[in-house]
Parts: structure tokens; C-alpha cells; sequence
């Protein structure tokens, strides 16, 4: 049977490009079911600021009557100022058909080659500021929140159709346990000879003063790593406030110097622990899951730990990451994700590795001349 691709629009047809994922998961055990309503509002381009900011079009592929895949092809404006001629795909979801993954990326190509773009790279879902990368290695435990999944066949399909790897990320992984004592003497011994360094928890009663705090250290903190396009204030805000009713703020430091923001934290329960349960629904039962998740929750996820390039001289990183830890283990988790973190980085690779962790999730990004 022949493969059809066509072209769809958001919003009007969002239910019909998020439904494939079900089936085309359905023996995943590590897949995480999006909540849909979170999925409704990103993609409406009347709520969601990106798509001010970039020309996208994505597409579904059906076979035999039954919709067996989707791609998004996008040209990020911002990006474009960085690296002229490269366009991004991502939400590449298809069954174990190469056939069905050809016809997806050159609908996704022939969109990106009509803006003459030049190199194809992802999975972007839609940009480097949400979440990405194709998972490589690591497929033997569910994603942890703002993480994808994936197939473990993705990854050799996309290179038997010509992409190439760009670059790698990891995702580490911490036990609980005691605190490293390397950390805690240098954490320790810097803030006695640092008095005029100060950490306090977010305060989420101040919530907007305490994004805007977290915007301008995230932009500077981030201008310099690989693939990084500056986030507008009312993206990150309304990505920000999707986020809202998750974040915990014991779990969210700020370090100051001399009372100014200097670097930041965030770490997230697992909430992908309880999406899986309510199976991408609040009703009927989906809500239910969601009010009892201190139940289901037993591990964390660290999102962002950033320190201003003015500041990267000094190791706040390692306060920080002791409030952190000892957070966590009063909650009695029985661990931590710190994702992502790209290849090349190896100071915070380094960091890592004193901590004791491991890298256990592989994500790559690929890339295919056009």
C-alpha cells in the first residue's frame, strides 16, 4: 500500500497529529503519555509565543487507513541568526517502517529546502529550548520529565536514511545516599571564605520577580553552549507558567554575590511518574493520580543548574547542589536525573562525576545535508 503524507494545522489539528503516538508506543514500556491538554496549548499558535518566532509545518503519514507516523519541519528564527541555513525537525514518531520514515523527512526536507534551508538536524520538539534529542542508549527506564523517549529503532532508522550524528547529550544518573565528602569540603570551605555569598530558597509568592532572576542567568548562563537560541521574556514565561504547579520550591536555590543573582537551580519531581498513570488524561481518573502524587513520585529530575559567566570563576555549583541533595533525601527519594548535558561540556560533566554519578541515558542529535 502507498504511504500519504500530508500537511496538517495546528490547532485545528492537534488531536490528529498527537493520537499516532499511542498506538505507535503501545509496547514501549518507557513512553510516557503527554498530558493532552498541555499538548492542546502548545500547539496553538494563539498561546504558545514560539510560533511567532519560526515558520513550521508539521506532518502525518498514514498507511493502510491508519495514521503511522508524524514529523515537524521548523525554521527557527532566532537560530538562523547563529547558523544560517539550518532548519530543524522533531515529534518524529513512526512505526518500525523505513518506508513510513523516508516519506516523513522528505515532506519535512522538501518544507526546509522551500525556505532554503541547507542541513536538516534534530529531533527539536520545536527548538533547543523544549525538549529534544533521539534517545541512543537507556531505553530500559521511562524519560524523566521534559525528557523524550522514543523508539530503539529511531536511531538506526534515521542513519539508514543518510543523518549522521551531531552531537551527543547525557543524562546522569545519582543514588541517594550520603553526601560526596570531596563536594561537601568544597562547598563548605567556599562559603566560609565567601561570606558575602548567600543562597535562598525561590519564593514562589514572587513568582514573576523570581522568573525574570531565572530568564537572565538562564540567556547568560546558556549563550555559550552548543545549539542555544535565546529565549524572549513571554516564551520562557509561558513555558514557565505551564510548569508552575509541579515546581517545588525546597528544591529551587538561588546563590547570590553581594545580593545579586548569581547563579541557579532548579530541580523537578518526576512528574512523569504519575503522566503515566493518567495515560495523557485528567478525566475520569487522571486527576486522581495527579492529587495523590506524592505517592507515585520517588526521584527528581535536575533541570537547570546555571551560574552567570562572571561568576563561572567561582564553584557555586557546589553549594547549590548540596541544598539540593539534602532536599532531596529529606523527601527520601531514591534518586536523581541530571539532564541534559551535551557532550562537550566537561566542567559540568567533571561536576558530575564527583558526585558520583553515571551517565545512564544517551540522546543524540543528528544531521542531514539537504
Amino acid at each position: 500500500m502507498s504511504i500519504d503524507i500530508r500537511p496538517i494545522q495546528f490547532p485545528r489539528d492537534t488531536m490528529a497529529f498527537i493520537k499516532p503516538w499511542w498506538h505507535i508506543n503501545a509496547d514501549e514500556p518507557g513512553w510516557v503519555p503527554p498530558l493532552v491538554m498541555d499538548r492542546k496549548k502548545f500547539f496553538n499558535p494563539a498561546k504558545n509565543p514560539y510560533f511567532q518566532r519560526a515558520d513550521i509545518q508539521c506532518f502525518i503519514a498514514r498507511k493502510d487507513g491508519v495514521d503511522v507516523g508524524t514529523i515537524a519541519a521548523t525554521v527557527d528564527h532566532g537560530h538562523q541568526e547563529l547558523e544560517k541555513g539550518v532548519g530543524y525537525f522533531g515529534f518524529f514518531e513512526f512505526i518500525d517502517d523505513i518506508e513510513v520514515a523516508r516519506a516523513l523527512v522528505e515532506a519535512a526536507a522538501g518544507f526546509l529546502k522551500d525556505k532554503g534551508m541547507t542541513e536538516m538536524r534534530g529531533p527539536f520538539n520545536f527548538s533547543s529550548n523544549h525538549d529534544f534529542g533521539m534517545l541512543v542508549e537507556g531505553f530500559d527506564t521511562p524519560a524523566c520529565i521534559a525528557n523524550p523517549h522514543g523508539r530503539p529503532y529511531y536511531g538506526p532508522t534515521c542513519e539508514k536514511l543518510g543523518f549522521e550524528k551531531k552531537i551527543d547529550w547525557y543524562a546522569y544518573w545519582m543514588d541517594a545516599g550520603p553526601i560526596p565528602s570531596l563536594v561537601a569540603r568544597v562547598s563548605e570551605r567556599f562559603m566560609s571564605r565567601h561570606p558575602n555569598v548567600t543562597l535562598r530558597m525561590v519564593d514562589l509568592s514572587k513568582f514573576d520577580d523570581e522568573l525574570q532572576i531565572l530568564l537572565d542567568i538562564y540567556n547568560d548562563a546558556w549563550q555559550d553552549n552548543w545549539g542555544h537560541v535565546h529565549v524572549p521574556e513571554d516564551e520562557f514565561r509561558a513555558q514557565a507558567a505551564d510548569m508552575k504547579q509541579i515546581i517545588d520550591p525546597r528544591l529551587c536555590w538561588i546563590a547570590e554575590v553581594d545580593g545579586v543573582p548569581a547563579a541557579l537551580t532548579v530541580t523537578l519531581p518526576d512528574y512523569n511518574q504519575v503522566f503515566k498513570r493518567m495515560d495523557g488524561k485528567l478525566l475520569p481518573f487522571g486527576w486522581w493520580y495527579f492529587l495523590r502524587s506524592k505517592q507515585y513520585i520517588n526521584q527528581l529530575r535536575v533541570f537547570i543548574l546555571g551560574v552567570k559567566k562572571e561568576y563561572q570563576h567561582m564553584p557555586l555549583g557546589a553549594p547549590l547542589y548540596i541544598k539540593t541533595w539534602e532536599e532531596g533525601l529529606k523527601m527520601g527519594v531514591r534518586g536523581a536525573e541530571a539532564s541534559l548535558i551535551v557532550e562537550n561540556n566537561h566542567k559540568m560533566r567533571g561536576a558530575m562525576e564527583k558526585l558520583g554519578a553515571r551517565i545512564y541515558k544517551t540522546y543524540r542529535i543528528y544531521s542531514k545535508a539537504l
